[in-house]
């Protein structure tokens, strides 16, 4: 295991560092104008959403690594109080990633982008046509991390309007995630399309789990189940009953009959595949 100070390394290290290990982030597509009402674009990931009741995001314009200097998004966003986050998705990240292109103050990104620029309803920051979901966003406020190269400033933003393109819904109102078809950012030049690496996992909130600490001891200490497939186990409110394992052993008389190290690695199989009751009770005949 690598164990290091921060301080004991160059900050551009630190900084691949960081943006290797704490990823994929989402990317916030910020558009913004300065106090002469010339656009700016510019993507940014360190980015989230922090709370639904007053709806605010926080995205962190950070110092330049190289030289210690501010963006212009940040510039902007001091003078003027206002923003809008737009979300990136497939369709528009190869012109997102030209927007970022460290051009000249006064110099619209939405043209050198080829993006439409799209008047927003309540703030003087443009939105971008192309994204799938854009959040109009007055500044709260903004809080500078540090004077060093390298420092964040997180710009807290209240969303005062959201647009939504309806082709992205289901047919309750909802987004539907595979048609987001969302981009996220990694580390060095690396980015994620988030919808070729969708995977559910049931909440456990819908049930209180047995917890893993409630499994059998042969089944928490297998060397053919990992710890996932032992979070998956123990997710469940209650064993099968003797009845359906018995109706199991009938069904299934081959399976019942091997092995430990056999019925470990079918079990895992049943956990693949989604049929948590059957790795159960094979597990438990």
């Amino acid at each position: 295991m690598l164990s290091i100070n921060p301080k004991d390394i160059p900050v551009g290290q630190l900084h691949r560092y960081l943006l290797s290990a704490v990823s994929p982030r989402p990317i916030a597509f910020a558009s913004t104008v300065d106090e002469n009402g010339k656009p700016n674009l510019s993507p940014y990931s360190f980015f989230n959403v922090f709370s639904a009741n007053p709806p605010i995001l926080i995205f962190s314009p950070a110092r330049r690594v190289r030289d210690n200097t501010t963006k212009h998004t940040l510039e902007n966003v001091r003078a003027t109080k206002e923003v809008v986050i737009n979300v990136v998705n497939h369709d528009i990240v190869q012109q997102m990633s030209l927007s970022s292109t460290e051009y000249d103050a006064g110099v619209n990104e939405f043209e050198k982008a080829g993006f439409t620029m799209l008047p927003s309803e309540k703030i003087k920051p443009f939105r971008v046509a192309e994204a799938p979901v854009q959040f109009e966003c007055k500044v709260n406020d903004i809080i500078a991390l540090g004077q060093n190269a390298g420092a964040g400033n997180l710009v807290i933003c209240e969303v005062v309007k959201l647009h939504i393109n309806e082709s992205i819904l289901d047919t309750d109102q909802n987004i539907d995630q595979h048609k987001l078809d969302i981009i996220a950012r990694a580390g060095g030049s690396y980015y994620s399309r988030a919808k070729d690496a969708f995977f559910e996992i049931p909440k456990p909130i819908q049930s209180k789990g047995i917890g893993v600490d409630q499994l059998p001891e042969d089944i928490k200490n297998s060397d053919i189940l990992s710890g996932n497939d032992l979070g998956v186990l123990a997710n469940v409110n209650h064993l099968p009953n003797e009845d359906s394992i018995n109706t199991f052993k009938i069904q299934m008389p081959n399976a019942t009959n091997l092995s430990v190290e056999k019925k470990h690695q079918l079990a895992k199989h049943f956990i693949q595949q989604g049929h948590i009751e059957n790795a159960w009770k094979l597990l438990l005949s």
